[in-house]
Parts: C-alpha cells; sequence; structure tokens
C-alpha cells in the first residue's frame, strides 16, 4: 500500500448540505424552510429567553440588592490556622500558600481572629481584624501589613 492509494472509508465523508441553490440540488425554492411564517423569514426566530408570550423567568422572579462590581475579596487565614505553622517565626504571604492555608493565591491575605494563638509569631499580610491584631500582639509576636498584591 502506498500512500496514493490511501483513501477514507465509504460514508466517512459526506457531501455539504447546499440549501437554496436552485430546484436541481433538490434543496430549492423554500430552501428547506417551509411555507411562510417566522421561521421562514430572514433572521426569523425568537430571542433567546423567550417563553411563548408568558411573561418570562427573568421578569417574574423579584429583584433586590446590590452587587459591588469593585470591592476587594480577601483570601482568609483565621489566627487558629497559624497556631499549628511549623515554619519559621516570620510568616510572609508566600509561605502561607505554600503551607497550604491559602486557597485562592491571587487574592490579597486577610488574617481574621478565629481561634487563639500561643506562639509568638511575625505575620506579614495584606490586611488584618482588630482581634487577630491584639491576639498575635497578645501572644508576644507583630503583625506586618504589606501593601496590595
Amino acid at each position: 500500500m502506498n500512500l496514493h492509494d490511501l483513501k477514507p472509508a465509504k460514508g466517512a465523508r459526506k457531501k455539504r448540505k447546499r440549501i437554496g441553490r436552485g430546484p436541481g440540488s433538490g434543496h430549492g425554492k423554500t430552501a428547506t424552510k417551509g411555507h411562510k411564517g417566522l421561521l421562514a423569514r430572514s433572521g426569523g426566530g425568537k430571542r433567546a429567553g423567550f417563553e411563548g408570550g408568558q411573561m418570562p423567568l427573568i421578569r417574574r422572579v423579584p429583584k433586590f440588592g446590590f452587587a459591588n462590581p469593585f470591592r476587594t475579596e480577601y483570601a482568609i487565614v483565621n489566627v487558629k490556622s497559624l497556631e499549628t505553622w511549623g515554619g519559621s517565626e516570620t510568616v510572609t504571604p508566600q509561605a502561607m500558600v505554600e503551607a497550604g492555608l491559602v486557597k485562592r493565591k491571587t487574592l490579597p491575605i486577610k488574617i481574621l481572629g478565629n481561634g487563639e494563638l500561643k506562639r509568638s509569631l511575625v505575620v506579614q499580610a495584606h490586611k488584618f481584624s482588630k482581634s487577630a491584631e491584639s491576639k498575635i500582639q497578645a501572644a508576644g509576636g507583630r503583625v506586618e501589613v504589606i501593601g496590595s498584591v
């Protein structure tokens, strides 16, 4: 067998349906669209979300609240996670990511005050809650606020 002998299997290659190309094509005249009606027209068809004239779901469901598009989301780390910290005395954002304390690596980090801390640590993060700050300092540690990411 040579390259020039190769050809696709029988029925593997099918001709494209050419609609609206005259009566000889078998798909002329109405071009497979039937007679008249919305779907036969140029640009015809229902818009997305159309529900046959009944009030669409998007208009029936009540709207409330406000989503601020400019809000800053933070990756959260609690003080109790720092208690089990096995690394050095300085806790950096990069070290928290490597230790698996932070799930979403691209977000700035905020330390919250849930739990207790008995070790003296120097904690670097983008933001601290007041309770977290006081617990870290009460344990003899230090808080360092670093700039945004």
